[in-house]
């Protein structure tokens, strides 16, 4: 068809092509913008809207607390362990001095120092006993920390088992917002689709066509890559069926088309060959011997024989002769590329 067209011609839809791909893309970028904003129309779902905060609170008190107390109790540990060390050395010192002592006795046997054998030995004594008690405090500190310990374990589990409780709240409650943003989505989108499909039917060649093409362009744009990235799969049933669907509508009006366009086409082949050139329009005409088919039945035919005046397929005239030169021409011609003489269809 381009062929068919004058130079500045071309040129001004190359223009108004442009103007569809500006028009398109004003619409997709505000298209895109409410598309963006939905989700806030949603709440912002987080775990603590489903958790048991009363439970959950005292859980994270007692978790404070026995952190705390084992924290406390692990200090007093190390204090209590440095103290039985301190005792422990004490003692075994005095152990050796006493055993030292006592070899130092027992060689020389003297009577007067049996008053200091009791007092070193109740020395000893005293310091095993002070062992002992440092011993009993370590024991008790350590019980402390395992107390605390078991008892932050068991809060951080009933503590586990509230989050846990409320994420599975919280993802049923994502899906449902999922889907229902997927709805708004959905909702905006069809009606600008179902418009897109009219305005393709009815006004892709009317005088404000690049609108026209610019709002398909838009809708088609806003469909399918702003909504279906966006749909949610659950399992895949959705995706599927919303495709089978699409699918089934999209043949179903294809078949009814096409067995339509044959039907008409099989009409127009058995009328006279005047009316059916009233069917054509010029460019028509041209654009479709441009792609070396038959303006009538749009079947192959070599237009470069120049034995063919005729479609061998429906029989329409495609070449006739000038009445003033006698030349051979297309018989869609408006004048005579030999001459300039007007075609005797000119007047159509």
């Amino acid at each position: 068809m381009s062929k068919s067209l004058r130079l500045s011609e071309k040129w001004f839809r190359l223009g108004l092509w442009l103007v569809a791909a500006i028009f398109a893309s004003f619409l997709i970028g505000l298209g895109g913008t409410v598309v963006e904003n939905l989700p806030k129309v949603e709440q912002r779902y987080t775990q603590e809207d489903f958790i048991d905060k009363e439970a959950a609170n005292a859980s994270r008190v007692a978790i404070k607390q026995t952190q705390k107390a084992r924290q406390e109790a692990q200090e007093a540990l190390d204090q209590a362990g440095l103290k039985l060390n301190s005792v422990r050395a004490n003692a075994a010192t005095a152990r050796e001095t006493f055993n030292n002592w006592l070899a130092t006795r027992h060689v020389t046997q003297r009577p007067e120092q049996d008053s200091e054998l009791l007092t070193r030995t109740q020395a000893l004594d005293q310091l095993k006993a002070d062992e002992r008690k440092a011993l009993t405090q370590v024991e008790v500190q350590q019980q402390k920390a395992l107390d605390a310990q078991q008892a932050e374990h068991h809060a951080q589990e009933r503590l586990r088992e509230l989050e846990q409780a409320a994420s599975e709240k919280l993802n049923e409650a994502l899906r449902g917002q999922e889907l229902r943003v997927f709805g708004y989505r959905l909702v905006l989108t069809l009606p600008l689709l179902g418009i897109a499909g009219w305005l393709f039917a009815k006004k892709r060649k009317s005088t404000y066509w690049p609108f026209v093409w610019g709002f398909i362009y838009f809708a088609l744009f806003a469909f399918f890559v702003e909504l279906v990235p966006y749909l949610p799969s659950y399992g895949g049933y959705v995706r599927y069926v919303v495709g089978i669907i699409i699918t089934v509508l999209v043949g179903r009006q294809a078949i009814i088309s096409l067995n339509r366009y044959l039907e008409r086409q099989k009409l127009n082949e058995t009328l006279p060959d005047v009316e059916r050139r009233k069917e054509l329009s010029y460019d028509t005409a041209l654009a479709r011997l441009a792609k070396n088919v038959c303006p009538g039945c749009e079947r192959p035919v070599d237009l470069k024989n120049t034995a063919i005046d005729f479609c061998p397929h429906c029989g329409i005239c495609l070449f006739d002769h000038c009445q003033n030169c006698n030349e051979r021409k297309s018989a869609f011609s408006l004048f005579c590329h030999a001459c300039g003489a007007i075609a005797r269809n000119g007047s159509a």
